[in-house]
């Protein structure tokens, strides 16, 4: 499966590319060192383009389809970038039956990207999670540290909640 393409193009410095090296030189020599490489290529960056897993790829030896496999298979690891409003909306199973489903999929249309994507300004990033145990407060969406519950989908209620982070 191909990679999406990401909406914020990749823009990693030179500081970052030494740090990763310099973890990758750490781990040269570990058989078992792809994911702790991985996870410090993640807080580096902040997430992992295709242009820093085939940088572990050439550098550490690694097939390619390794890197990526293990990338896409980990929960912790994201292939795109994350906005500076991270919205992420429950579609757990108390949140789902009373309307995260069409809470989430307002967002994507007001923001104009789907899930796991970046607005092209790198403000906002839109993830569905499983349950944040605010099952009472269903159905719940959260940017950043603020949790927003008991939402009805209603565009304009939504289009509110953005615009605090404007």
């Amino acid at each position: 499966m191909a990679q999406k393409k990401c909406a914020v193009p990749f823009a990693g410095t030179a500081e970052q590319e030494q740090k990763l090296m310099a973890v990758i030189e750490e781990h040269r020599d570990d058989p078992g060192a792809l994911m702790p490489v991985l996870q410090k290529a993640q807080d580096i960056y902040g997430y992992l383009p295709i242009e820093v897993q085939e940088m572990i790829s050439q550098k550490m030896g690694i097939p390619m389809e390794k890197v990526y496999g293990v990338s896409t298979f980990y929960s912790q690891f994201s292939l795109n970038p994350k906005g500076k409003y991270k919205i992420s909306v429950c579609l757990g199973t108390a949140c789902y039956v009373k309307g995260s489903g069409v809470v989430f999929d307002k967002l994507q249309s007001i923001l104009g990207i789907g899930g796991g994507e970046i607005t092209s300004d790198g403000k906002f990033s839109l993830d569905d999670c499983r349950c944040i145990g605010a099952c009472g407060l269903a159905p719940v969406m959260t940017v950043n540290d603020d949790v927003y519950g008991k939402l009805t989908g209603n565009e304009q209620e939504l289009r509110d909640i953005l615009a605090k982070y404007e």
